[in-house]
């Protein structure tokens, strides 16, 4: 009896050694994702090396402990530990040499800027995975998509644990009557953030009212709405706030001349009271990934019409 179980053992694992090594010879992955672009993307192995052209996937990397081997090119400063490695350009212009000399088994792009580049991505020999961060809610399906990718899931429910219990300490009655509006600049380009974009829907989740939730949205940039002084004066906001990308002090110095050009703009509540805040790039312009909980804290302050130290 004894012979023929093991017999039988014997049987059932040569078997699997031979499905498994079918399905390895015929593509078929041992982990599936879905990414942002709606791709199914497979993995044979958890991926060992892992680039990307977005700091707030670097952000949930990191906290995930993945060995990052490219990263977005910095326009400042960033953190000590990143500094050693390689840049490979930005959501806007990846640096394809780059990308191939650092041999990543995968690399995280944009779903909304680089699907044009998926074929020359691939052929330099890594995956692609498309991420994008419209909302709160999207930046925790990042955490748990790359939680998923890297096999550590609980790490990422942890994650996205912190993320839940800040927004359930916002008490959104609390600013219900704040009128607010926020203003996203680039140089030269202006424009006002709607509720379906990330700054707005921070704005949102903390209660606020922004006055731009019924603008008609831009063709190119569904989450922006053309800048438009006088419905915005009309609107009498508490609170101006300013995005700045790219050359900030240069978007910064433009508004400034601009609402100093338009004098209504000295009507407006937000401005009598010292109300125009310039908010942070990489919180706010940009996803920060795991720092969207840094972003809760700062909307608030501002909402109490704080400028934070």
């Amino acid at each position: 009896m004894k012979r023929v179980m093991i017999i039988a053992l014997l049987v059932c694992f040569c078997t699997a050694c031979a499905s498994t090594q079918a399905n390895q010879e015929q593509g078929e992955a041992a982990l599936t994702i879905s990414d942002f672009a709606g791709r199914e993307v497979g993995f044979n192995e958890v991926p060992g090396n892992i680039a990307t052209v977005s700091y707030g996937d670097l952000e949930i990397l990191s906290a995930l402990g993945a060995n990052v081997v490219g990263r977005p090119t910095a326009d400042g400063a960033i953190k000590s530990e990143w500094k050693d490695i390689p840049e490979i350009g930005t959501v806007h212009e990846i640096n394809h040499e780059m990308l191939a000399s650092v041999k990543s088994d995968v690399v995280l792009a944009n779903a909304d800027f680089n699907q044009k580049d998926e074929q020359m991505l691939e052929s330099l020999g890594t995956e692609v995975v498309y991420t994008n961060a419209d909302s709160i809610e999207d930046i925790k399906k990042q955490i748990a998509l790359l939680g998923e990718m890297l096999d550590k899931k609980e790490q990422a429910e942890e994650l996205t644990n912190t993320i839940d219990t800040k927004l359930a300490e916002i008490d959104s009655d609390k600013y219900k009557n704040k009128k607010v509006v926020i203003i996203y600049g680039t140089p030269g380009t202006y424009m006002v953030a709607l509720p379906n974009s990330l700054s707005g829907d921070i704005l949102e989740k903390a209660g606020a009212h922004n006055i731009a939730a019924d603008f008609p949205s831009l063709e190119e940039f569904p989450q922006y709405a053309q800048l438009n002084a006088e419905e915005i004066v009309n609107a009498n906001p508490d609170i101006v706030m300013l995005i700045t990308h790219g050359k900030s002090e240069e978007v910064q110095q433009g508004f400034e001349r601009e609402m100093e050009r338009n004098a209504a703009w000295s009507s407006i509540n937000a401005v009598k009271e010292d109300r125009v805040f310039v908010l942070p790039n990489d919180l706010f312009g940009t996803n920060p990934g795991t720092r969207i909980t840094e972003s809760i804290d700062l909307m608030q302050d501002y909402l109490e019409g704080e400028k934070p130290d």
